[in-house]
């Protein structure tokens, strides 16, 4: 299988991996909002309405435990939210960087959203076994040090029958793929650097979607993590797509 996990520049392990990438998404997200919609050219808020829709069974129910992980600035949420019924139990949004969820709890206050912000690590949850009936990851996921690890802990946090959706970036084949390559390893990363100011971040994005298993690999992964129906749905030509499982 490829890869264990993302692999910043100097990384020399899982730990300096996870540190790397939580100083990077620190430093960008300030920009962060602005520099995903400019350098998708705001399909990102289509994959989001997409995705969420997809769960619609699980974010209608208005007891459901619902978990979106790795939230960064908290559209993905926002997308699960709009789903919810008036008296639903409250979305748990979480992640890692400190910087990401200042700007993602701003949102849901502006939005009055019953969404409950915790600061927390992928790959160890203050969150009880068998506890979510949804844990969806939009673009996050991709990020974690170890892809295996973070498989398993969210099956532990996700009870039997529940659901799990990973929306992120894939490599497209044939002439669209040799397109969006080009644009991914040359003209993104110097936009990115120009908006943000930071040229690490956005070298280190294609480098991380180069080093992402590609769908069969990912799903071999999530079977091994305990999860049944497998599925990919490719996005925009494969630019994007959307994993889904169910917790044994």
């Amino acid at each position: 299988m490829k890869a264990t996990g993302a692999a910043p520049d100097g990384a020399q392990s899982t730990q300096d991996a996870a540190r790397a990438v939580q100083q990077m998404f620190d430093d960008i997200a300030p920009r962060y909002d602005l520099l995903n919609h400019v350098l998708s050219a705001n399909i990102d808020r289509v994959w989001w309405h997409k995705a969420a829709k997809t769960f619609n069974d699980v974010l209608r129910r208005k007891d459901a435990q619902v978990l979106d992980l790795c939230c960064g600035t908290g559209d993905m949420t926002m997308a699960l939210h709009a789903r919810r019924p008036a008296n639903a139990a409250p979305i748990t949004a979480a992640d890692f960087s400190h910087q990401m969820l200042m700007r993602g709890e701003r949102k849901f206050r502006e939005r009055s959203a019953k969404i409950v912000a915790i600061e927390a690590d992928a790959l160890s949850m203050p969150f009880p076994s068998s506890h979510f009936d949804l844990v969806v990851s939009a673009f996050g996921f991709r990020n974690l040090a170890d892809y295996q690890a973070g498989l398993d802990e969210i099956a532990r946090v996700l009870r039997p029958g529940g659901q799990l959706g990973i929306l992120d970036f894939s490599e497209p084949k044939g002439a669209l793929g040799k397109l969006y390559r080009f644009y991914f390893k040359y003209v993104l990363p110097r936009v990115g650097a120009a908006l943000s100011g930071n040229t690490g971040a956005y070298k280190y994005l294609p480098s991380s979607v180069e080093r992402f298993p590609e769908p069969p690999q990912m799903l071999a992964r999530m079977r091994q993590a305990g999860f049944i129906d497998a599925s990919w749905t490719p996005y925009s030509f494969g630019i994007a797509g959307l994993y889904r499982g169910t917790r044994a």
